[in-house]
């Protein structure tokens, strides 16, 4: 599938290459039932990815006038449930309470990929709006009366004709999530809350540092009622309740003996990247810059950096695993049903047909809940148990040993000419990624990427490297602003070439009479701006902060363009929650370590947006239905941090070149 094949090239998504946490060996009888007898020979294929599932598979007409929808998709609170539902509804011109909707159960719905990238709208929809389309025009060449006549010997073709944008009844329509009720009600069940009979609790033994490998375990330390499980570099523990197996997994820390390794501290954290490089990096480049910077009328320079961060998601990883005759079915939180599947084959060496992951809609990821750990651990100790095991990550696990977004280093330089335009574009990132790298201002540029030995694990984060790139170039563009005597409106408009841009630009400036309030601001507080684009939409934000002894954002207005809308309600509060997740990378959040060990792996101490620091939110949804809808989770947030680093040096003078942010 192209959109799988599209993750694995982009350098930050580190996660989905990597190699199962543990791997256990399976027992010689296990060995011969997999394998059977005859002579094994294993192909590996780069490219082996899942078939594409057809049309047809994706719906189910029931005899009593009900259809079921099943998408491979998954549902951590972003929306997708309810819109995959309005998208079937739309096409089928049924009520929305007509259609049900089964998500990532890898034995009952197609693989649609991986749940990120803002790939549901503009891949997964359409997809979902053919198949319906064309179990709507068979219906009406029968002259059937319901859906249920067509349940038997019906063959759907997607060549039917969608409904245009301007007859939409439901779609561009605003709807509250299919399972609110549920959800505020406590009646919704996450993976946290799953039980079964006879279940146990399983915990797991972590190391007390980063780099370290176990030397010493007593085991007699844990009471009788508890089991221990250890194999390799995996050693964990089952009791009857949750309480008891992390007694025995304490009682186990405190007498084992582990080797630690040397590893880096967080301070000097940019410098590091920057002496423990992969090779030169990658370069891209369009035109003769080194020329044009030589000849350029001024020519500036500047460097930014910001952290590792968390995704310090509502709900900790997960897990419940059963073993039934074989096979291993496993309920669990992620993003990726189809890849944590293969993850957990491969980990015991069974076929990918005797492991069954059902996803219930789960309590955030934000591309932190890519990868199978909790699964694997969660179905090891249950193999061992004969019973179903739950598994749950606290939230020091999950700080801990989770993967980070990539912290990063960005050197930029570039050139202007008498009249405020860029006569040239130099910009070199270390290890944060790609997303995002290129530049949508006029110029001759040359692009960078330089991937660093990572003291931390590292993957994808929302908005990916996007964030970190518009990050640094939308700050040197304010700079680039400052230089030319433009204000940083006028400059941006002076040199960018997107229509699309331009115009959300000019729709948030106006929104926030950003001109007239920069002019007329108060004593130390700032008004800033910024814009960016990608996967496939556009945003602009205006800011207003107070650069007293500490730093206060007091409004954020966003202009949002992608596409037509298909949920109104939905695509508001996608934003608004990437602003305020944006907020928390701008302002407080950092991982802080040394000696291999994290000093603020809590939310007492790592610090995001409480309800007293989100500002004023004033959001703009520009509605282009005359072009297709594209992803929405992602973008908004890239615009945070520049706007916010702009207010900031209107406010206070100075500028600010490292996240999170800070005055002193």
């Amino acid at each position: 599938m192209l959109e799988q094949q599209d993750f694995v090239i982009e350098p930050e998504r580190y996660e989905l290459l990597e190699a199962p946490a543990y791997t256990f060996t399976p027992t010689r009888r296990e060995f011969v039932e997999v394998l059977g007898a005859g002579v094994v020979l294993t192909i590996f294929s780069r490219n082996a990815e899942a078939q594409q599932s057809t049309q047809a598979a994706r719906l189910h007409l029931g005899d009593d006038g009900t259809v079921t929808l099943f998408s491979g998709k998954v549902e951590g609170g972003q929306g997708a449930r309810t819109e995959l539902a309005m998208a079937a509804a739309e096409e089928l011109r049924l009520p929305l309470e007509k259609v049900r909707v089964v998500l990532a159960d890898t034995d009952l719905t197609p693989n649609d990929g991986i749940t990120a990238g803002s790939r549901s709208t503009p891949s997964t929809v359409p997809a979902v709006r053919k198949a319906c389309a064309a179990a709507r025009q068979i219906k009406e060449q029968r002259g059937a009366k319901s859906y249920g006549e067509l349940a038997k010997g019906t063959r759907l073709d997607d060549d039917a004709d969608l409904t245009k944008t301007e007859d939409w009844r439901l779609l561009g329509t605003a709807h509250h999530h299919l399972e609110a009720r549920a959800i505020v009600t406590g009646e919704h069940k996450y993976p946290s809350d799953i039980q079964w009979p006879n279940m146990l609790y399983g915990a797991v033994l972590r190391a007390p540092a980063y780099n370290s490998t176990l030397r010493y375990l007593d085991t007699s330390v844990v009471p009788k009622n508890v089991t221990v499980v250890r194999e390799g570099n995996f050693v964990g523990c089952t009791a009857p309740t949750s309480y008891e197996a992390r007694k025995a997994v304490a009682a186990l820390a405190a007498k084992a003996q582990w080797q630690t390794g040397p590893h880096p501290p967080s301070s000097g954290l940019a410098e590091y990247l920057k002496t423990h490089t992969r090779g030169g990096g990658r370069a891209n480049e369009n035109g003769a810059v080194d020329a044009e910077l030589s000849k350029s009328a001024q020519r500036l320079k500047a460097t930014y950096s910001l952290p590792y961060i968390q995704h310090a998601p509502m709900e900790p990883r997960a897990a419940v695993a059963e073993w039934n005759d074989g096979r291993l079915t496993v309920w669990t939180a992620t993003q990726n049903p189809f890849g944590v599947r293969d993850q957990v084959a491969k980990a015991f060496s069974i076929p990918i047909e005797k492991v069954h992951v059902i996803v219930p809609d789960f309590g955030g990821g934000f591309g932190g809940k890519h990868t199978g750990e909790t699964a694997i651990e969660a179905a090891r100790l249950a193999k061992d148990a004969g019973r179903p095991v739950s598994l749950r990550w606290t939230r020091a696990e999950e700080f801990t040993w989770a993967y980070f977004r990539p912290a990063g280093v960005f050197d930029i330089q570039a050139g202007l000419d008498g009249a405020g335009r860029m006569t040239a574009w130099d910009f070199t990132n270390y290890n944060a990624g790609t997303a995002g790298i290129a530049s949508p201002y006029r110029a001759p540029s040359r692009t960078k990427f330089v991937q660093c030995e990572s003291p931390l694990r590292e993957g994808s984060y929302r908005g990916i490297a996007a964030t970190a790139n518009n990050y640094a170039r939308e700050c040197f563009i304010d700079e680039l602003a400052a230089a030319a005597k433009m204000s940083p409106l006028e400059f941006r408009l002076n040199n960018l070439e997107n229509d699309r841009l331009k115009d959300v630009l000019r729709a948030a400036a106006e929104r926030f009479a950003y001109e007239r309030r920069a002019k007329q601001r108060k004593q130390n507080t700032g008004i800033g701006i910024a814009c960016g684009t990608e996967k496939g939409s556009y945003v602009a934000a205006c800011v207003e902060v107070e650069c007293g002894e500490t730093l206060r954002v007091t409004e954020f207005c966003t202009a949002f363009e992608c596409g037509a809308i298909l949920n109104p309600s939905n695509l508001k509060a996608q934003v608004e929650g990437s602003i305020i997740q944006g907020l928390g990378a701008a302002l407080s959040e950092e991982m802080v370590f040394e000696g291999g060990k994290l000093q603020n792996g809590s939310f007492q101490k790592y610090r995001v947006p409480r309800f007293r620091d989100v500002p004023k939110l004033d959001t703009l949804l520009v509605n282009r239905k005359d072009l297709p809808p594209a992803g929405a989770g992602e973008t908004p947030i890239i615009v945070v941090a520049p706007a916010i680093a702009a207010a900031i040096y209107q406010g206070s003078g100075r500028r600010v070149r490292q996240m999170p942010f800070r005055l002193t």
